[in-house]
């Protein structure tokens, strides 16, 4: 099995059993499995980022009204299936935060997003793992706040890698 299959199959068990998961106890008694895109070595990126000159702090909404601190700190380019593309990375003292929304959502892709914890590697270079993309939690039912994807990171084209949208 490879890990991406181990590290999935972890997350359902979590889901399935942990006082901690997002779903609800009546949600966990007919859940199943989360619905992942197949592995996508092509969305597996090194990407060099262009750090912002003036990495202010921003108000980031969140899905119940509230607002989480976050700093932009840099975008990187990229291109899926010919097409270029660009996201902005988040910084907080938790590390590094990518929201972001493609084309596909609200159909095969959760409507306001899914996020990925982007791994810095020095000199600016950071791995995108597109195939470790996962839906917040408030993909599963709204007793959860999760930050709203800015503006600036919905895509117009699709990221065909990482979790799918959760139908219970």
């Amino acid at each position: 099995m490879t890990t991406l299959v181990e590290s999935r199959n972890e997350k359902n068990t979590f889901f399935a059993r942990h006082p901690q998961s997002p779903l609800t106890d009546e949600q966990k008694t007919s859940f199943k499995e989360l619905n992942y895109f197949p592995e996508a070595t092509d969305l597996r990126l090194k990407v060099q980022i262009e750090r912002f000159d003036n990495q202010v702090e921003i108000q980031i909404p969140t899905s119940t009204g509230g607002f989480q601190a976050y700093q932009r700190f840099g975008k990187f380019k990229f291109q899926v299936n010919g097409q270029e593309a660009e996201l902005t990375i988040f910084s907080s003292s938790g590390g590094y935060f990518l929201p972001f929304v493609d084309s596909m959502a609200g159909e095969e892709t959760y409507p306001a997003g899914r996020y990925l914890e982007p791994e810095a590697i020095g000199n600016d270079q950071f791995l995108i793992d597109f195939n470790l993309a996962y839906n917040p939690y408030c993909a599963y039912n709204d007793r959860w706040a999760c930050p709203l994807t800015p503006a600036d990171n919905r895509l117009s084209v699709p990221i065909k890698a990482g979790e799918k949208n959760f139908h219970p």
